[in-house]
């Protein structure tokens, strides 16, 4: 009987293959890292080819580690890095040109032009979304633009479009399936998520041909099946999930009010809003979290473009420590009368400031600054930055109150961060036992549409806390350390 459900959780920096079992416990993982690539300043590009092979690497891997076959998997749930975008030639299978990651900057120009054009109203109504390089529309138009032959090739029908699930499904199925799900159509800034469908009007505009495009399905649905070569026989693919929205599924935010965070390369908060669309008056985005027997269910998000990379930096850029648990002990053992502030916008600051241009700043150096204050200045900046997107999402839709926040991702781990967090919030935060939502929520879908794991009620009522940190922080030092934030990134943005 075929009892495991696969995720294949392929992120921005490494792809990984979960394997769950019908109570949607972890069973096996395994991971391949793989590379980044930085043509120009604020340009971020992916490998495809690297990112498909190290999928089909990590499932091989993690079917071999616990004697698995094909025919134990009953389906495979796909969650990924949103938004970056993916051209290929539909009759060989291979990309045009390297994949444009999430990240990348390099539209910030032709987003200023149409924002000029006064397009920017018209994308925040249909799409929930606000004029950024972040999404997937300037980044294809950029590809049509630049890659010789491509916007003739696209024309005539030749090209199709995808983001990482799309490209992963095109791949798993031999070219059979070319499709996504709501979640991850509702970040290319092409579809109206009001309507349900590809925007005419806002592709022609881009210069997007619609026979690009892939047919958009619930994020629980048939997305066909792996060709039988690939992992020793077929499998369903039954679940597909934007890693943010698969890790509000993972954290079972099914009521409207309800809150998660994800602490990865990125930082995503992501408010259920239920049946109502928010057009936020806080430059935050309206988006789809999930979409079940057709009915879209909304949310509000905050993005922070970067939390983890902090760390990352701090290991790659400075070398100041080796690994990422080393932040920990280096930001307890900080001089508390040192007050470094990082404001890392390495490629923009995300909501609710929105400001592509902006550049990582470092506030309140002395001569005794060192790798502790500078490791506790990064952990800081990512409680700084997620009060930020509370403070407007509490704004913007006065019924969401207090809310308890539900953490997961790798920083999430960090005891020291969680709670200068719950801190800095003066708010409860709660991390699960499972600490992998993220692929969970993607295995719930493909279980539930496979029939073999809890249905969404019994799955909320499984959720369980493994540790809830409250405020310690008294309100005049938190609203002091809050306000130096304030202004660090006031100077940022003036500079």
């Amino acid at each position: 009987m075929s009892d495991y459900i696969l995720a294949i959780d392929q992120g921005t920096t490494s792809s990984r293959a979960i394997l769950f079992d019908a109570a949607l416990h972890p069973r096996g993982v395994a991971q391949q890292e793989f590379a980044q690539h930085y043509p120009s300043p604020g340009w971020v590009e992916h490998d495809p080819e690297e990112i498909w092979s190290t999928v089909l690497a990590a499932v091989r891997r993690v079917l071999e580690e616990a004697a698995l076959s094909a025919r134990d998997v009953a389906a495979i749930g796909i969650t990924n890095q949103r938004e970056t975008t993916v051209v290929w030639d539909r009759a060989t299978g291979a990309p045009i040109h390297n994949a444009i990651v999430w990240q990348d900057r390099r539209t910030a120009p032709l987003c200023a032009q149409l924002r000029t054009e006064g397009l920017e109203d018209e994308v925040r109504h249909k799409t929930g979304l606000l004029l950024d390089p972040y999404f997937s529309a300037t980044k294809i138009a950029w590809l049509l633009e630049t890659v010789p032959g491509a916007r003739a090739r696209a024309a005539a029908g030749e090209l199709a479009f995808g983001t990482i699930d799309s490209f992963l499904i095109w791949r798993l199925t031999g070219g059979k399936v070319h499709a996504t799900d709501a979640t991850n159509a509702s970040r290319t800034m092409l579809y109206d998520i009001r309507k349900g469908q590809w925007d005419e009007s806002l592709c022609a505009r881009l210069g997007v041909p619609m026979s690009m495009l892939p047919e958009v399905r619930d994020s629980a649905a048939d997305f066909g099946t792996t060709e039988p070569s690939l992992f020793g026989g077929p499998i369903a693919i039954l679940g597909v999930a934007g890693d943010q929205q698969a890790a509000t599924l993972g954290q079972a935010c099914f009521q409207p009010g309800m809150l998660k965070a994800t602490y990865g390369t990125g930082c995503f908060a992501l408010l259920n809003t239920g049946d109502e669309l928010v057009e936020s008056r806080n430059r935050l985005l309206g988006t789809i979290a999930y979409q079940l027997a057709g009915k879209p269910t909304y949310a509000l998000e905050g993005s922070i473009f970067v939390a983890g990379a902090a760390v990352q930096w701090l290991r790659d850029g400075l070398r100041v420590i080796a690994s990422a648990p080393e932040t920990q002990a280096l930001a307890e053992a900080a001089d508390p009368e040192q007050e470094v502030v990082l404001v890392p916008a390495f490629t923009g600051l995300g909501a609710p400031h929105w400001a592509a241009e902006a550049r990582g700043a470092t506030f309140g150096l002395t001569r005794n600054s060192g790798p502790a204050e500078l490791a506790r200045a990064a952990l800081e900046s990512v409680g700084f930055q997620t009060r930020d997107l509370l403070d407007a999402m509490r704004a913007d839709w006065p019924d969401f109150g207090q809310a308890v926040l539900r953490v997961d991702g790798g920083m999430a781990a960090s005891d020291w961060t969680m709670q200068f967090l719950a801190d800095i919030l003066g708010a409860p935060v709660d991390r699960p036992k499972v600490l992998e939502t993220t692929a969970l929520g993607a295995a719930w879908l493909a279980g539930m549409k496979s029939g073999i794991c809890a249905n969404q009620d019994d799955f909320a009522r499984a959720w369980s806390a493994e540790r809830r940190f409250t405020p310690a922080l008294a309100e005049p030092e938190r609203a002091r350390k809050y306000a130096r934030w304030q202004r660090a990134v006031a100077a940022t943005l003036a500079f």
